[in-house]
């Protein structure tokens, strides 16, 4: 029973101690290489002191056109055989794509030409591949200068012994960037699947046979890059990616991306950006359209004015590089005589005219696989919102969630739903199901599954009449009109304030000449009450010095 992994939380399954168990898996390791003579015949004398047994051990080496021809060394591998790229192309991916056709092992090792791994290397990958069918393993890669050589005799020796580590002298450089995100994210068993297809770095790297030949292989029309490209289909296949640090090997001289990052970086970034919809800094051009869509949409056979609202929503949406796939009975449509106007294939023909010269739009008797990263499933006359589709994935990305269920309507045929699923999580049920397991109970132990009520994301019915009469104002015309409203009632606030300013002002000055009326009149009241009170006084003292002079007896 094949074992489930959740996301990339590999910590399900432990791996047997290495040289205490019994492998069973062929494992054929395939060395695509480039006039490196000198580094081959390292690398196949530390294959040749392997510690997975022999007999389940073959090598292929693919000389990708050397001048000289490559030649097998003395100290080899016992099933070791070279080959020559197929004619027609050139590079790494086009000879590795070679040897991969003609591996015979359930398990394929890709190793490159400059690397000298340890005894244990080969056995510390395979091991994992003998719990499950669907992980990727990565070997662990330290940096040597390779100014100075050993004889192949010496490797052999070192790996005898034990002693492979003193080999060569250490380079301070490393692959820090991967294995910063290894160890931010315990191992990478926590890291979002967009993340941990990032350190698929394939100098040394094992594959299921039958997961890698299920994609097809490498993209051959890459010359480089085309680990980033592989990395990004084995995830969309259901992939878990297992860095195993007990396998470790020599890189013998510095990679490209250490001696020249700026130059490795602007030849990749326009092959990359096509071809891995995750890059979304190498997506910022608007309107631009890709060779893999970040979210591809499918729409199912209605009338004329539901499923172009419905794609027009989708098209319209603020996230750019969308496709969408119409799925009907295009078989249907012949070319023979017709009454135009109550022909009953009528809706589907107006649907073909309206998006036959839209690249983004593409018909299909049956839903198609799909290469990009999410798949949104659309009933036919309901349209998101402007940013509902970003927000969507945007959820989906944040809690790694294998689909996100939109309840739209419900009626007496049941719930209307819209679906946004996440390719990998799919490609990941297919792998480990069981007959009779109902896929979303899969879907949900293995990556998770949420519903969400359709209105508060944006969806809405397509209006009565569609398309509309008059020309839909556009967003940029919507939000300008938006801001213009906004400020003719700044303007319109700011007026009034201005107005009730002016009037406090006034009322304020005329309570200060009131006041200073007022302390005027209180200034003449005071002094007429001093008046007449200082005349009062007068008249009672006239009146008791009369009475006084009256009672005095005259002479």
């Amino acid at each position: 029973m094949t074992p489930r992994i959740r996301r990339q939380d590999f910590g399900v399954l432990t791996p047997p101690p290495l040289g205490e168990w019994q492998p069973t898996l062929r494992v054929t390791v395939v060395i695509p290489a480039h006039d490196r003579q000198e580094t081959l015949d390292l690398t196949l004398a530390a294959l040749a002191g392997q510690s997975y047994p022999g007999e389940l051990l073959d090598v292929i080496v693919v000389d990708d056109g050397s001048s000289p021809p490559l030649r097998l060394p003395a100290v080899r591998p016992a099933r070791s055989r070279l080959i020559s790229s197929l004619p027609g192309g050139w590079g790494r991916a086009w000879a590795l794509q070679t040897g991969i056709d003609a591996a015979t092992g359930d398990v394929i090792f890709v190793l490159d030409a400059d690397m000298v791994p340890h005894r244990t290397h080969v056995e510390a990958q395979l091991r994992w591949h003998h719990l499950a069918p669907y992980l990727v393993v990565l070997g662990w890669i330290d940096f040597t200068p390779g100014d100075l050589l050993p004889a192949p005799a010496e490797v052999v020796q070192a790996l005898e012994a034990g002693t492979e580590d003193k080999l060569f002298p250490l380079s301070p450089h490393r692959h820090d960037w991967a294995e910063k995100i290894i160890r931010e994210h315990d191992g990478l068993r926590t890291a979002p699947s967009s993340l941990a297809t990032r350190i698929h770095v394939g100098a040394t790297a094992s594959y299921p046979a039958g997961l890698l030949r299920s994609i097809g292989g490498l993209d051959t029309s890459l010359v480089l890059a085309e680990d980033t490209e592989l990395g990004y289909r084995l995830t969309q296949a259901g992939a878990v990616f297992v860095p195993e640090p007990q396998s470790r090997a020599w890189h013998v001289g510095l990679p490209t991306a250490m001696r020249d990052f700026a130059a490795l970086k602007r030849y990749n970034d326009p092959f990359v950006a096509d071809r891995v919809p995750y890059r979304r800094y190498l997506r910022t051009d608007a309107g631009r359209q890709w060779l893999v869509p970040y979210v591809d949409a499918v729409v199912g056979a209605a009338s004329y004015e539901d499923v172009r609202a419905t794609v027009d929503g989708l098209l319209g949406s603020s996230l750019p590089d969308v496709a969408v796939t119409i799925a009907a009975g295009w078989d249907s449509l012949g070319t023979s005589r017709r009454a135009p106007l109550t022909d009953p294939e009528l809706d589907l023909r107006l649907i073909r005219a309206t998006f036959a010269h839209d690249s983004r739009v593409r018909p299909a008797t049956s839903e198609p696989a799909s290469r990009a990263p999410f798949r949104l499933r659309m009933p036919p006359g309901w349209m998101p919102g402007h940013d509902t589709l970003e927000r969507l994935v945007a959820h989906l990305e944040k809690h790694d969630l294998g689909a996100v269920c939109i309840a739209l309507d419900e009626g007496p045929a049941g719930v209307v739903v819209a679906r946004l699923e996440r390719t990998a999580a799919l490609a990941r049920v297919a792998l480990v199901a069981r007959p009779g397991e109902q896929q979303d109970d899969v879907l949900d132990e293995v990556f998770g599954l949420e519903w969400v009520d359709g209105e508060s994301w944006g969806f809405t019915r397509r209006p009565r009449v569609y398309p509309p009469r008059k020309r839909p104002v556009s967003e940029i015309d919507r939000l300008r009109a938006q801001q213009d409203k906004e400020l003719n009632r700044a303007r319109r606030r700011l007026a009034a304030l201005q107005a009730e300013v002016a009037q406090l002002r006034r009322e304020a000055g005329k309570g200060r000449r009131d006041a200073q009326r007022w302390r005027e009149k209180a200034e003449s009241w005071r002094r007429e009450a001093v008046r007449l009170t200082r005349a009062q006084d007068r008249g009672v003292l006239e009146r008791a010095v009369r009475r006084v002079r009256a009672l005095i007896p005259k002479p």
